[in-house]
Formats: C-alpha cells, structure tokens, sequence
C-alpha cells in the first residue's frame, strides 16, 4: 500500500448476494491487497438484525478489515460519513500499532501505551485522517429490492460529498453500480478528485435484476489496480519528457 494513501471500497447494499459466488473471500483479498471494504446495510422496518442478507453485511466487512453498520434509510446519510470517517481512523490506528510493535516488541500496542501518550497518538492519528490521501470506490447495489432505496441512497451521497470534499487531504472518488445493464458491474463516475461530478450520474442509478456482489467486489479490485498503473503511467510520461528537456 502507497505510504500516505487509504484505500477504501465502500459498498452500499441489502445483502443477499445471489450471483456470482462468495464475497465474503473477495472482500479478504482486497484487504491482504491494502484495499479497506466498508459495508452499509440498509434495512427495511420489519428486518432484524439476524436477516441472512444482514448477517452477510457483517462477513463481507469482517473479512474486508472493514467496518459494518445496519442502519434504516431516514439515518443513511449520517451513517455514511461516519462509517467512511470510522474506517479511515481505525485504518491509521492500525498502522499506528505496527509502528509501536516494531518499537516496544509484540506484547505491546496503543492500549497498553500510558494514557497521556496514547492521547498524543490518537491526535496525530485524527490529523493524519484529515490529510492523508483518500481513495474511495462507491459500490452502490441497485438490485431489485433496492428500489424504494435509492432516493435515500443518493441523499446520503450528496451529504457524503460535501462533508469529504472539506478534507485537508487529497480525494479521489469513483462509482460503481451492481448489476449493470449489460454486465454484472457498470462504471457510473470515472475516478475523481471530487464527488461533484456524480450529481449528473444520479439519473443513472436505476434499480432491477440480480444481486451479483462478489463479481462487483473483483471488479472493485481491479480499478484500484488500473487506477495505479495509469498514475505510474502519468509519472513515467512526465519523467521522461523533463529528462527530454
């Protein structure tokens, strides 16, 4: 993973993943490839916490090194800054413990660090929030039965724009939705320096078909990949043309 540079897929979804295979395993691959997979639940009223398609949220973000929260659609947008907000911390505090491992032996970690100091780190690791670089992909379920969701879903987007795009720290954003029209994924906002730009995306965010997550997932993966062999591109193209001159 880039020093500097979170990496997170945040998936928007009902669960019950019907195509495609297991996401659970997928999600673990984007984690041991220092991608961080996020997942929000949306329930509907009657749901418990137990449902099979909730219980599934659970497993994809356990597995993702991520974080998981259920929540109804009247406190989606909330719940999306603050998961993404949430992750990013707990992202750094892990680094944070490493680097006290490496330092002070296996036995120890931030815990065990005395009060006052673990205060100290804990505000360098908020400041490192606000000005490390973020990558996020949107990974937004417009299956069948979220239908009578997506108006939430897209409310929560716009309050999720506005509180990131007020970041120190770099951004870059993409979205994606599952299923697509013509395949299991379907790219509705290239990678971004800001969430803007998926305003006019929104009329494409439409609901129906199959809920394909774990090929979503794999595909996630894979536009982290390509986003950093074309900036590896960029860098080798600029390099070479200051050596020209």
């Amino acid at each position: 993973m880039e020093k500097g540079t979170l990496r997170q897929i945040l998936l928007i979804t009902d669960g019950c993943s019907n195509r495609g295979g297991d996401p659970v395993p997928v999600a673990a691959l984007a984690y041991e490839q220092g991608i961080t997979v996020n997942v929000i639940g949306i329930m509907e009223q009657h749901e418990s916490e137990e449902t099979s398609g909730l219980q599934e949220v659970e497993n994809i973000a356990a597995s993702g090194g991520g974080i998981s929260q259920l929540v109804y659609p009247a406190s989606l947008s909330q719940t999306v800054q603050m998961v993404t907000k949430q992750a990013m911390t707990q992202t750094i505090q892990g680094f944070v413990n490493k680097e006290l491992e490496a330092i002070l032996g296996k036995e120890e970690s931030l815990e065990s660090v005395d009060p006052e100091k673990r205060g100290e780190i804990m505000e360098v690791v908020e400041d490192m929030g606000e000005t490390c670089k973020l990558e996020v992909l949107l990974l937004i379920d417009t299956s069948a039965s979220m239908y009578h969701k997506l108006a939430t879903v897209k409310e929560a987007l716009i309050d999720l724009s506005i509180s990131l795009n007020a970041r120190v720290g770099e951004n870059e954003f993409s979205m994606y939705q599952f299923p697509g029209k013509r395949s299991d994924i379907e790219s509705i906002m290239k990678w971004s320096p800001n969430l803007d730009g998926m305003y006019d995306t929104f009329p494409k965010l439409a609901s129906g078909g199959i809920t394909p997550t774990g090929p979503a997932l794999q595909e996630a993966i894979y536009q982290f990949g390509k986003q950093n062999l074309v900036r590896s591109m960029k860098r080798s193209d600029a390099q070479s043309e200051e050596e020209f001159l």
